[in-house]
């Protein structure tokens, strides 16, 4: 008996770029639920992206990119990242990510009223994720 085919359809879209397209035989991912991983033949959904690492697991090995809000659609051959932001480690600004961190956290420390709380949460896991990424 013939071994099936395990892999997918991947694609990871932003309004900038066709950031990822290809195939793959898992791909993992931070939804707002938690933590998600998927494989073909997977039921369908849709969720939404959390701030998060996106591993995608392919024939020649894993990539791992930086994604940052938006939805998954999972179909049975088929997934797609429709993401604000998606990220490779070589793409991501490291001064820059520290930079951001420290103002998010500045923020959260300040208690100041007029800081919107959740925002600046979104900023500091954001900056997280880009530094992780890079590790």
């Amino acid at each position: 008996m013939a071994e099936e085919n395990k892999n997918f359809q991947l694609e990871i879209i932003t309004p900038d770029r066709v950031f990822y397209k290809g195939e793959a035989s898992m791909v993992e991912f931070t939804s707002v639920d938690g933590e998600m991983g998927v494989y073909k033949h997977h039921i369908p959904l849709t969720t939404v992206l959390a701030p998060g690492i996106v591993t995608v697991t392919e024939s020649g090995g894993k990539k791992h990119a930086a994604v940052h809000a938006g939805f998954v659609q999972i179909l049975g051959e088929k997934v797609t990242f429709l993401a604000e932001i998606a990220e490779w480690p070589d793409e991501i600004d490291v001064n820059r990510a520290q930079a951001a961190k420290a103002r998010a956290e500045e923020r959260l420390r300040s208690h100041r009223a007029e800081i919107d709380v959740a925002r600046a949460e979104i900023a500091l896991k954001k900056a997280l994720v880009r530094l992780d990424v890079r590790q």
